[in-house]
């Protein structure tokens, strides 16, 4: 699938997945495609946990209510630090930027492969569910998973939501 094709039909997919697994060899080009993103001067400071163990998603699957964080067969976890050092140059960080760079590649080379997912993040921080999942996969004490993809094979056909036309949101030269 081309670039433009899977930007076209990437869309959150929160429905359930079929019981086919996704193979390690798929995971590990997703989440190459997610190093491959930019990172503010180049820091490359986001880290990835590739859950597949059946155990983990056990308890990942307690962390979450929707169908596809339940029925999920691997997720795929962002690490940030919790308080980003400055920058080689003294600025801030820019880690959160790089983390979503890195996601939004990862979520079209899902898409591109046929998988579907959806973006966690807000549910994280709250009842220490971050801290939970951090303990699970050993993250280092400094820093925290701040996204989750859970990845499967759709069960499913989900219409992705219109977009508003590009007059309604973009311009040349000026706002409105």
């Amino acid at each position: 699938m081309n670039l433009f094709t899977a930007i076209e039909k990437r869309h959150s997919y929160r429905g359930a997945y079929t019981k086919a697994r996704v193979p390690r060899s798929a995971l590990r080009r997703i989440v190459a495609a997610g190093l491959k993103a930019p990172s503010g001067c180049n820091a490359q400071t986001t880290t990835f946990v590739i859950v597949d163990d059946p155990r983990k998603m056990a308890v990942i699957r307690t962390l979450h209510p929707m169908t596809a964080i339940r029925q999920a067969h691997a997720i795929i976890a962002c690490v940030v630090h919790k308080k980003a050092p400055p920058t080689f140059h003294g600025r801030d960080s820019f880690e959160v930027e790089d983390c979503a760079a890195a996601i939004e590649n990862m979520l079209l080379a899902i898409t591109a492969l046929g998988y579907g997912s959806v973006w966690i993040d807000g549910y994280l921080r709250e009842r220490g569910r971050a801290s939970r999942l951090n303990r699970l996969l050993r993250v280092p004490r400094n820093r925290t998973v701040r996204v989750m993809l859970p990845i499967g094979v759709p069960a499913e056909k989900v219409r992705r939501p219109e977009k508003k036309p590009f007059g309604h949101r973009a311009w040349f030269n000026r706002h409105g």
